[in-house]
């Protein structure tokens, strides 16, 4: 066995479902230099493409969506052998319990509980015993940020789906990333005073005071990968967050 952490990533597959832009696109990179290859999926083509080409060699894409049982099964259909498996592609909404509309608040775990439920249940025939799922979740699991109860649950839920799925898939190890605030692609797409507001509140709450950047989540996901003896384990790179 080898215990030279990034380097046990070379000869592996690496399946990112949401690769293609984000903390997804980061952690493809680190997977790339550390001799690993990597399977993208997502909805987008083009956006898989371009990331493909970046990539080089070393990448694929299909798209695939989440919320489509079939889609999922065809994708892993076409995958021999997952190393390691991580799926950052989620859509929902947040907001307070009085104004949501009941399909509103179900989006959480509609997208990002049940989209990451189905990606592993559909890609554990094809699991290496050696190798590892990380679930994405969010530190507002642990302290919630604003209004937004069931998003709140939805994390949590993705928390605790880790550490059943520890228990069941074992020999395979699975685990949690639950990052808080991160100034990337999801922030990058809202409006400024909305994105500066919350960077604002971040500095402010978390012992850091700042929020993370796409890339400081990525390496704590190939810390995941990469770590033979964690299983079951929430890490929370979120500067502090969870401490005040």
């Amino acid at each position: 066995m080898s215990l030279n952490g990034a380097g046990d990533l070379r000869g592996r597959t690496v399946v990112l479902i949401g690769g293609g832009s984000g903390i997804g696109l980061r952690v493809a990179h680190r997977v790339v230099a550390a001799g690993g290859r990597v399977v993208l999926g997502g909805r987008t083509a083009s956006r898989l493409a371009a990331a493909a080409q970046e990539l080089g060699d070393a990448a694929t894409w299909q798209t695939v969506d989440t919320g489509d049982t079939a889609a999922l099964a065809a994708f892993f259909d076409g995958i021999e052998r997952v190393d390691h498996l991580f799926t950052t592609a989620a859509s929902y909404e947040v907001g307070p319990m009085r104004e949501l509309s009941d399909a509103a608040a179900a989006s959480p775990f509609d997208s990002k509980f049940w989209g990451q439920y189905h990606a592993v249940r559909l890609a554990a025939p094809k699991l290496a015993d050696d190798g590892s799922v990380v679930l994405m979740a969010g530190a507002a699991s642990a302290r919630p940020a604003g209004l937004a109860p069931a998003y709140v649950a939805c994390n949590a839920a993705i928390e605790g789906l880790g550490r059943g799925l520890a228990v069941e898939l074992a020999p395979v190890r699975v685990n949690v990333v639950s990052p808080g605030t991160v100034d990337g692609q999801l922030w990058a797409n809202r409006p400024d005073t909305v994105r500066e507001a919350a960077f604002d509140q971040y500095r402010r709450e978390s012992v850091l005071a700042r929020p993370a950047a796409e890339d400081e989540i990525a390496h704590a996901v190939l810390y995941l990968f990469t770590n033979t003896f964690t299983t079951g384990s929430t890490l929370y790179p979120d500067g502090g967050y969870t401490l005040r």
